[in-house]
């Protein structure tokens, strides 16, 4: 690997213009395309083999041109202090905005809340609901502006009104102000760690080109593979993230071999054929968990994990690639201003050791190797604090609730979440979460004599508020039944409505051998929610797994994989626990613009296990790689640890503050669910950078001294030797011959 990598590195930085014209003709090519390509339009979301999924299916075949997967538009009305809807002045306004919203092209029906029953209790809130043909994303600019101009016309007559509902749903926010500081927070990071503007803009410059490469092969195929905002959006959070970072370790080993004296040609090969194979090994530890997504058998998931796989992948390429071409170009500004470059020792690596001493001696040992040498000096207590630590942030994970948002977690300040309140406030709060039964009646002797049983039955259980009666299709054989429960969409009482009525369902089955199903928004959230936590335990097994494999072959260990592991699994709980103490218990919230608190969104927990894996292990291999060198080429264990943090600690601590800048800048993003990933991630590299890797690693390194490297014989045999450490590499002269006193090594 590190040998084949070494080569490749000399290649692009020879024929640097070759290799920079094909990645700008890539970016070029991806650019165009995603200008002409057609808009994507909105994302399917289906959850194969849930009951509600199944339900919703059915719909489609036995009501056509029900328009099942259309918009729908509320309109609420409140009346003024003292005044009822039912008067006739707001009787003849709504009866005036129902018939202003008739008229729209894409309109499939508007309901009078008069003859449907849509007014309170109390006379003083009503609605008209409005379905369209299409999904929200889809409906023209017009439909949606005139849904809001009958909004605003109504309310000019003195009533509260308020819009909601999907019809309004526009494209996600991803935080673009907020990510432009981020990458200036990254680049000011660059500046320090490297000293060099112009070594700092590498990074940043391979970085942009791979995420615009990799969001615009995203766009091209958007229309095609169905693929939402929020796939592009976790695309350029992942792809700007790793590309900085894989970048910056490429060309801070780079720096490093000027530094021995070796020229820009023979530095690049040797930066891309050591950093480089970490940078591999760390791209797959990523990919393995974004790609893995796929177990979870949900679409809009795989298809997020696999663009971001893909992103990933391009990062990757362009590190062992164009930065090796643009190092090429930049040629000795990439050093420091004043730093010196040294003539290269021709001689054995105790005296290259020796050197190395005697410079620490004069101008004392760097930040990461005193801090590595604290923590192996009390390893127990520092294992402790950190294990602890994170162990008590962990805690409110226990109280984890999942859901997905609605109108009721927007901001205050927006019309949807007015009209949701002021639903609630008039009809109960389970009327924003109403569930659809439907009722096959294929098996069933009397269908309408059963659906009506059925009703009675739903209407006998606990926190049922309103049910209607069973409505058929044209064939009679399938009917809709809607249920308002007495307890918010996202309450556990709802939920347990949900299982009830299926309970019911699984008894008229056995009755009549008709079949009833559940769905809705509500049922398909809680379907969601079950089908992630029954996946994790899965997926964990599936990635973990082969990540632990890699890394053994990585590390030629048992027990350094099965560390990192452990480590991350720690820093990931951790992680979810802030999440849930910021978003569900709103502690600090007001920090990041938390307006609301509520459930966490479904797939947070597992969607963190796949990418926070994956960037743990980056950290863990770039960290580990070097302690490793170190190891084999003769130091023991307790020096190998100081060394690595010598040579890495400095760029990987700037590589997390990266990573923690770029994934913070998402948190200014309006939509919810972008805001809550971008903070989790964040705040999920700051555990494992700092805590994990920075403190437990070195903390359980020391303690388990030569164990730590212990691997059985039969198993080192068997694995193959990707030489990460670039061993292969000192066997090389600057002309990339081997030494005469190396040759009988190479051969054997």
């Amino acid at each position: 690997m590190a040998t084949f990598l070494y080569k490749l590195g000399r290649l692009a930085f020879r024929r640097r213009h070759f290799v920079a014209l094909i990645w700008v003709a890539l970016l070029t090519l991806a650019g165009v395309g995603a200008a002409s390509a057609p808009a994507a339009g909105t994302t399917s979301f289906s959850i194969p083999g849930t009951e509600a999924q199944k339900a919703f299916d059915l719909l489609e075949q036995r009501f056509p041109g029900a328009s099942a997967d259309g918009a729908t538009g509320r309109i609420v009305f409140k009346a003024p202090e003292g005044q009822k809807m039912t008067d006739a002045d707001n009787k003849a306004t709504v009866a005036k905005t129902v018939k202003q919203l008739g008229d729209g092209s894409e309109v499939v029906s508007v309901t009078d809340p008069f003859t449907t029953n849509a007014v309170s209790k109390d006379g003083t809130v009503a609605y008209t609901s409005v379905k369209y043909d299409l999904p929200g994303m889809e409906l023209a600019d017009s439909t949606k502006d005139a849904l809001e101009k009958a909004g605003d016309e109504a309310r000019a007559t003195g009533l509260t009104v308020d819009v909601g509902g999907d019809a309004l749903q526009a494209a996600a926010d991803p935080g673009a102000i907020g990510e432009v500081i981020g990458l200036a927070l990254a680049a000011v990071v660059l500046v320090i760690t490297l000293g060099s503007v112009v070594a700092a803009g590498l990074p940043l410059l391979t970085a942009v080109i791979g995420v615009g490469i990799g969001v615009s092969t995203i766009t091209v195929l958007a229309k095609a593979l169905d693929l939402g905002d929020t796939t592009s959006t976790l695309a350029l959070m992942i792809g700007l993230a790793v590309g900085i970072d894989y970048a910056l370790f490429i060309v801070s080993r780079y720096r490093g071999e000027l530094a021995e004296g070796r020229d820009r040609e023979e530095a690049a090969g040797r930066a891309t054929g050591t950093a480089g194979s970490a940078v591999v090994f760390a791209g797959l530890t990523v990919v393995i968990a974004l790609a893995g997504l796929a177990v979870v058998n949900v679409p809009m998931l795989t298809k997020m994990g696999l663009a971001a796989a893909g992103t990933v992948v391009i990062a990757v390429l362009i590190a062992l690639t164009m930065v090796p071409a643009l190092l090429g170009y930049a040629g000795k500004k990439v050093q420091p201003t004043g730093e010196k470059k040294s003539k290269r020792s021709k001689k054995s690596e105790k005296n290259k050791q020796e050197k190395q001493e005697k410079l620490e001696k004069q101008t004392g040992p760097n930040m990461g190797a005193r801090w590595a040498s604290f923590v192996i000096r009390r390893p127990v207590a520092v294992l402790l604090f950190g294990v602890l630590g994170l162990g008590a942030i962990a805690v409110p994970a226990t109280q984890l609730e999942l859901g997905l948002p609605d109108d009721g977690s927007q901001p205050t300040s927006t019309t949807q979440r007015r009209a949701y309140d002021l639903l609630s406030e008039g009809f109960g709060p389970g009327f924003n979460g109403p569930l659809m039964v439907v009722y096959d009646a294929a098996g069933s002797a009397d269908p309408k004599a059963d659906a009506d049983a059925l009703t009675d039955r739903i209407k006998g259980l606990k926190d049922v508020v309103t049910v209607t009666p069973a409505t058929f299709n044209k064939a009679g054989d399938t009917a809709t039944i809607t249920v308002i429960p007495d307890s918010k969409p996202s309450s556990v009482e709802t939920e347990d409505l949900v299982h009830a009525i299926r309970a019911e369902g699984a008894d008229v089955k056995a009755d009549t051998g008709a079949n009833v199903l559940v769905t809705g928004t509500t049922a398909m959230n809680i379907d969601f929610s079950q089908k992630l936590t029954d996946a994790l335990i899965p997926y964990l097994i599936l990635v973990v797994g082969l990540a632990f494999l890699l890394l053994i072959v990585v590390f030629r260990s048992i027990l350094v994989p099965l560390k990192a592991a452990l480590g991350f699994l720690l820093s990931v709980l951790a992680a979810l626990g802030a999440v849930v103490a910021v978003f569900q218990w709103g502690w600090l919230s007001g920090l990041i613009g938390v307006e609301e608190t509520g459930p966490i969104m479904s797939m947070m927990p597992i969607f963190m296990v796949g990418v926070v894996f994956g960037l743990a292990m980056d950290y863990e291999v770039f960290l580990v790689t070097r302690m490793r060198e170190a190891y084999v080429h003769g130091e023991a264990p307790s020096e190998a640890v100081v060394t690595g943090f010598r040579h890495s600690a400095r760029v990987v601590v700037a590589a997390a503050i990266i990573m923690m800048a770029v994934f913070g800048g998402f948190i200014s993003s309006s939509e919810s669910m972008i805001k809550m990933i971008g903070f989790g991630l964040a705040i999920a590299v700051f555990f494992d950078a700092f805590v994990v890797r920075m403190a437990i690693v070195p903390a359980v390194l020391a303690l388990l001294g030569k164990k730590a490297w212990w691997l059985p014989k039969w198993l080192d045999r068997a694995l193959p030797n990707v030489d990460v450490e670039g061993e292969g590499l000192r066997t090389l002269d600057d002309d990339n011959r081997p030494k005469d006193e190396d040759r009988e090594l190479v051969r054997a």
